[in-house]
């Protein structure tokens, strides 16, 4: 395997491997692509949600706290294994375990990071299709003046449809799968370099609206003056599951990306831009969505329905709203599809290396796998939604064909691999592989300081966070 390249401070060409990848055009195109791939739904609609309900500002306080111990860490450490193995995730890993003088079998680890990201991608189709509905929906005017019940009913209505649900999950598919299709720099980092700088500007224009027209004094005591007498060991479980659920470690997508990644690029500086940007996203959409929470008398623990319910209503209600509604949930896609894009991107890349199908024709097969899985996630809100596959147990006698692909990966598959990635990283690699892809020459403070968090302090937050889960 030989990797050529000419690079500058800021810039290499693009060329290809024996295994077939590219490499990112620039350093800025691989930031707004791992940006993106962490920036999803999990900021601007799980966020403000899990903020209201778990106490405001002490929450925001240890999820920050959580994405600088416990995810930064696991976020470098993919990144390393990704640029140092210059393959997919199962591939790289093998290879850096090879070089490593360590087990073969720790390729599984990112076997399951492929599998976990089909599955993914199937279910989570479902949700980018309402966010690209209520872009209808609300672009049409048809949501204007409608009061709480009926937008409830508008909602309830696309889930109940089937035809309908499948419509909007195909089509959000479809178009993750015409971007992936294009390869990394024509297709990847170019929609990114599109989407991410627009996604902030309409996140902007969000925020300055609900500082004109909502409470936005009050959101801002809400999300940053903490109540420390709130914080208990749920709000502490549930801040670090978000934190990590946010940045979207776990299913080795950055690992993928970092495949792509040339050696003029610091990995510690990239990451701290990575999380850096994911947080403020995180926040802003905080402050855009509780302002008008607050100003319409909404609760701010509005749970799941406070983007896809309570919000319409709002706009409803405030001046501009018809205006701004679609703008939100444009918002909403743009994010949603950044994430999409690079959950192809790790099993694309290994189906590939597997076998000699093009770039377009591996991509349409994986969108086709989710797709059909996918499939069982659209019939979970109609024909199968009295349908519990694994009824007989009960930890999963309620829990629908979606609700169990969503149990399976956020919390078996995401924190399990994580933790297997923290001790393949951290306790298997030796310190001459990590040292010379994480700068631990240059930085031997911070070397040694990410040594710790990655050999103690994120395994066992997440080995926290998984045994909660898994008993709740």
């Amino acid at each position: 395997m030989s990797v050529t390249s000419t690079s500058s401070s800021n810039q290499t060409s693009v060329t290809s491997h024996s295994g077939g990848h590219e490499q990112w055009s620039s350093k800025a195109g691989f930031i707004m692509a791992a940006v993106g791939s962490a920036v999803g739904l999990a900021n601007i609609w799980r966020f403000p949600y899990a903020a209201g309900e778990n106490g405001g500002g002490a929450f925001v306080f240890i999820y920050i706290l959580a994405v600088v111990l416990v995810v930064l860490p696991i976020l470098m450490a993919e990144l390393l294994v990704g640029r140092r193995g210059q393959l997919s995730p199962p591939n790289a890993i093998l290879a850096v375990a090879t070089e490593a003088k360590a087990s073969r079998h720790w390729r599984w680890m990112g076997l399951f990071g492929v599998i976990a990201a089909i599955i993914i991608f199937g279910f989570y189709s479902v949700v980018g299709g309402w966010t690209l509905a209520y872009v209808f929906q609300s672009g049409s005017g048809r949501m204007a003046g409608l009061d709480q019940m009926a937008i409830q009913q508008t909602f309830d209505g696309i889930n109940a449809s089937a035809s309908q649900l499948l419509m909007w999950a195909t089509s959000f598919l479809v178009i993750t799968v015409m971007v992936s299709a294009k390869g990394i720099k024509a297709g990847v980092e170019k929609a990114v370099k599109l989407l991410m700088p627009a996604l902030f500007m309409l996140l902007i224009v969000m925020v300055i609206y609900a500082g004109v027209t909502g409470e936005f004094s009050q959101s801002l005591r809400f999300l940053f003056v903490p109540d420390f007498s709130k914080i208990s060991s749920d709000v502490v479980i549930e801040a670090v599951g978000q934190a990590f659920f946010s940045i979207g470690v776990g299913i080795t997508n950055l690992m993928a990306y970092g495949a792509y990644l040339n050696k003029s690029t610091s990995i510690p500086k990239a990451s701290m831009v990575i999380i850096s940007a994911d947080t403020l996203v995180a926040l802003l959409a905080g402050m855009a969505i509780f302002p008008i929470v607050f100003a319409i008398g909404l609760p701010p623990s509005g749970g799941p329905g406070l983007v896809f319910m309570a919000l319409p209503y709002a706009f409803g209600q405030m001046p501009g709203g018809e205006i701004i509604g679609p703008v939100f949930f444009m918002l909403l896609f743009f994010a949603a599809l950044t994430s999409a894009i690079s959950m192809m991107e790790c099993a694309v890349a290994w189906l590939r290396e597997r076998s000699e199908l093009s770039r377009a024709t591996a991509a349409m097969v994986v969108g086709a796998v989710s797709w059909l899985l996918g499939l069982l996630s659209v019939l979970s809100f109609n024909v199968f939604a009295n349908v519990y596959p694994l009824s007989f147990i009960d930890t999963f006698n309620n829990k629908t064909f979606f609700d169990l692909f969503d149990y399976f990966i956020t919390t078996l598959m995401m924190p399990l691999c994580s933790i297997f990635v923290a001790i393949f990283v951290g306790w298997i690699l030796p310190k001459a592989i990590t040292a010379s892809e994480l700068d631990g020459a240059q930085y031997p403070s911070a070397y040694r300081l990410w040594s710790v968090l990655i050999r103690f302090v994120a395994p066992i937050g997440l080995v926290i966070v998984f045994v909660s889960l898994v008993t709740s």
